[in-house]
């Protein structure tokens, strides 16, 4: 008879801090693993705190927690599968990202993670110590080799383990999600597989964390890169991954072939993910937000009544003067097609009154922009304060070109808790949106059909803050600006070199201007979901005051 090992597989969704909640789920997917009669379950890469940590493992009393924890993992899962689980532990002094084995009632073995991210998310180097190259670990008949995550988008660790030993490749990762993805970490570990020979196991984990989403998809390859093994995208999973020996080696069986969904569909589940799991990870229950009957509120709308429902959810309409008719309209029918409260506070009284007050100190001077941002302030206010009494979270809705060129009210509109559609350019806000109205899936708490008006999407974008004010007043289309701010913020690219694309120097360095002048707005934004790798926030660190200019 063959000799055969069953790998149970535990694609699941931790929160950071949770010691015991996160060790509760290890004790449920165990049970379940030795239910199955498996010799090994496999958590995800610091799967017991949560990920990202970030400076949380610079506290020696939760790393001594965390430790404490996974002893006692041991000495509850002493008699059935090992687990793999990871965590930070602290060994002489030195804090390590490790993947720790336990059997038997004791911790068997720890792979110390040997490179350690330090760019984009990561800063790892600032918080752990790069462990050496760990050799394989035997379960049962197998030896098997971890790199941990980065390890293993280098060729050394995965080489080393080969040669000394390891008969299969058991990767656990926290990899947070960008578009595009799932290619770049599958073509990695394709790599591994020719270069080692070995079949390998990528376990991802999912949920959301702060601004990045965690999107699972995880997958097992066996020799030549076949793929053996595809988990769904974002869902949680538990899979039992069989493998038998043969002629040449350990094979994997093939097991399940989750089909992905494509870039739109996925960029909208993260935020809708990313959104849930802050709420929830963060104890809030609802949220409300200023809808203004524009195309990015609706979408935010759309999205909050997917991640929690359409009965928790408030749309508040706060109109002015300069509030269009069709806007109040937009409005109604965007809280209408969701199924959500939609209640009217005008602001035209608070906006006189404040006028009033200031009127003595701004006697004599023309009115300008400072007359228009009262009344995003007072939006702003009364919003917070709807939040404030009865517990709801607030949630600002600019897309990622309006964040770049701070076309938007510190203390405004920019006031909230969340921003889903934050990594999302204008260009992109109108073809989810679209997305959105022709698909509905079961993740999806809102109801199915056109949720978002096509009215709402067709219409000119403006901020009403004065009469017949249209975004292209201020700025570029939103065509030449996302494609500028494409290359200055996600390529890194030169005025030059966007010049010679065919774009105007002017206009160019106009909103190279507008991006560096907006630091400091950005620095106190509001998080949010990160769908690219150069969103705002860690991927992207400048300086808030920088009196640099590109020449060009």
């Amino acid at each position: 008879m063959a000799e055969t090992f069953r790998l149970t597989l535990a694609q699941l969704n931790p929160t950071v801090g949770d010691l015991a909640g996160n060790a509760e789920q290890v004790r449920n997917a165990w049970e379940s693993a030795r239910a199955a009669g498996a010799q090994m379950l496999a958590l995800p890469e610091m799967f017991l705190t949560g990920y990202q940590t970030q400076d949380l493992v610079l506290k020696r009393a939760f790393v001594a927690d965390a430790m404490a924890h996974v002893l006692k993992l041991a000495r509850d899962c002493a008699e059935g599968p090992a687990i793999g689980i990871g965590t930070p532990w602290t060994e002489a002094g030195r804090v390590h990202n490790t993947y720790c084995i336990l059997s038997g009632g004791a911790v068997q073995a720890r792979i110390y993670k040997h490179h350690l991210p330090n760019d984009g998310v990561f800063d790892e180097c600032r918080v752990f110590t790069p462990g050496e190259i760990s050799g394989p670990y035997r379960i049962g008949p197998l030896r098997i080799g971890t790199p941990i995550c980065e390890d293993a988008w280098h060729e050394d660790v995965a080489e080393a383990q080969a040669e000394s030993g390891a008969e299969i490749l058991l990767v656990p990762n926290g990899s947070p999600y960008y578009r595009g993805k799932h290619d770049v970490r599958l073509n990695l570990m394709v790599s591994r597989v020719v270069e080692t020979g070995l079949p390998l196991v990528y376990l991802n984990m999912v949920g959301g964390q702060d601004d990045q989403v965690f999107d699972g998809a995880s997958f097992a390859l066996n020799r030549g890169g076949q793929l053996a093994l595809q988990l769904p995208a974002f869902d949680t999973a538990l899979a039992h991954v069989d493998f038998r020996r043969g002629e040449t080696g350990w094979e994997i069986l093939q097991g399940e072939r989750a089909t992905l969904p494509d870039e739109w569909e996925q960029d909208y589940r993260a935020m809708v993910d990313s959104l849930r799991d802050y709420l929830r990870k963060s104890g809030f229950a609802k949220v409300l937000l200023g809808l203004s009957g524009g195309v990015d509120s609706a979408l935010v709308a759309a999205i909050a009544a997917d991640a929690v429902g359409p009965r928790n959810l408030r749309c508040v309409m706060l109109p002015s003067r300069y509030t269009s008719a069709a806007s109040l309209a937009d409005a109604e029918a965007a809280a209408s097609a969701l199924g959500a409260r939609l209640e009217t506070v005008p602001i035209s009284g608070p906006h006189e009154a404040v006028t009033e007050a200031l009127a003595p100190l701004f006697a004599g001077t023309a009115p300008d922009l400072t007359e228009e941002n009262l009344q995003s302030r007072l939006r702003g206010l009364l919003l917070m304060a709807l939040s404030n009494k009865f517990g709801e979270m607030l949630l600002t809705t600019g897309n990622k070109s309006e964040v770049a060129v701070g076309y938007a009210t510190i203390y405004g509109d920019m006031a909230g808790g969340y921003n889903p559609i934050k990594d999302l350019y204008k260009t992109r806000v109108f073809a989810i949106c679209r997305w959105r109205n022709a698909n509905h899936r079961d993740w999806m708490m809102g109801p199915p059909g056109e949720v978002i008006p096509p009215q709402i999407i067709d219409k000119p974008p403006s901020a009403e803050l004065r009469e017949d004010q249209k975004d292209e007043d201020s700025l570029p289309p939103y065509e030449v600006l996302d494609a500028i701010l494409e290359g200055l913020v996600d390529r890194d690219e030169s005025v030059a070199e966007l010049v010679a694309r065919g774009f105007d120097v002017a206009t160019v360095q106009r909103v190279e201007h507008l991006v560096y002048l907006s630091e400091y707005k950005r620095f106190q934004a509001a998080p949010g979901t990160r769908l690219t790798p150069r969103a705002f926030w860690l991927d992207r660190r400048y300086p808030i005051v920088n009196r640099w200019r590109d020449p060009g």
